[in-house]
């Protein structure tokens, strides 16, 4: 594998750089609040530095991606103060499928990612869509191991996922914890950042000594991530589990509509 190292990433320009600054801002602030904040910022990448191999903007995602979800997490467990009976529990398994996530990812090509991405996205959309009442109260469907069990659950599969992909897995995160577990959306957005700084870490841990991330470009997207995350977390908290679930599906929604387009050759 080419390394990527410090070298600036192909066809990235003072233009450029400033985009992908502020889908960093806006991922970072889309994913406190719900997750899936790779959705606009992999997306952004994969169309601003077409030059870099899948790997490469992978990689360099994750570099940006944990330090929004690190400051999200730690912002949340100030107000919310996530179960960590049930946040360490889900944290180690999202590492442990992340990491074969990660390896896994070595080997996909970009045109795989549009299509798995999108079936997800209409399955989590119209679930969210049709039951309006769930997740705005906090309802906990099962207690002790199967409480545990259905969590590891969560955090393998999805994890996995976010290894070998990335995009939307704040909001899988949530939604699953809302539907399985019985959490509201404000608590779920807690656990779902711990868990995201998990996978994300197992994810570097992988990339990292294949050389397959763009440092000084995902560093830059890393503090306008901290910048959105930080504020996202504040406007959950403050907003309630209602505004949760109304950015939940506008992000959702918007992004079907971009990602179906790119299918069908509209833009």
């Amino acid at each position: 594998m080419v390394e990527a190292g410090w070298e600036a990433a192909p066809g990235v320009g003072p233009r450029v750089l400033l985009l992908l600054l502020l889908a960093a801002l806006a991922a970072g602030w889309v994913d406190a609040v719900v997750g899936g904040g790779g959705l606009i910022q992999l997306p952004s990448l994969l169309l601003l530095v077409p030059g870099a191999a899948p790997v490469h903007l992978l990689a360099t995602n994750k570099l940006a991606s944990i330090c929004g979800t690190t400051t999200s997490a730690v912002t949340y467990a100030r107000h919310v103060r996530p179960d960590l009976r049930t946040a360490l529990p889900l944290a180690l398994a999202a590492f442990t499928g992340s990491c074969g996530g990660a390896f896994v990812a070595s080997f996909l090509h970009k045109e795989a990612f549009t299509p798995i991405i999108l079936v997800v996205l209409v399955v989590v959309g119209a679930w969210t869509l049709l039951r309006p009442s769930i997740g705005l109260v906090q309802q906990m469907r099962f207690t002790g191991r199967r409480h545990l069990g259905a969590a590891g659950l969560i955090g393998v599969v999805i994890g996995f996922y976010d290894g070998a992909l990335g995009p939307g897995t704040g909001s899988f995160f949530v939604v699953a914890l809302v539907a399985v577990c019985g959490f509201a959306f404000v608590q779920a957005s807690g656990l779902a950042k711990i868990a995201n700084v998990a996978t994300n870490l197992a994810a570097l841990v992988v990339f990292v000594p294949q050389g397959a991330v763009m440092w000084r470009l995902g560093l830059l997207m890393g503090a306008a991530n901290v910048l959105g995350g930080y504020l996202g977390a504040r406007s959950a908290v403050t907003l309630g589990p209602s505004f949760v679930r109304l950015v939940l599906l506008v992000v959702v929604f918007a992004f079907i509509v971009r990602l179906g387009g790119q299918m069908v050759h509209l833009w």
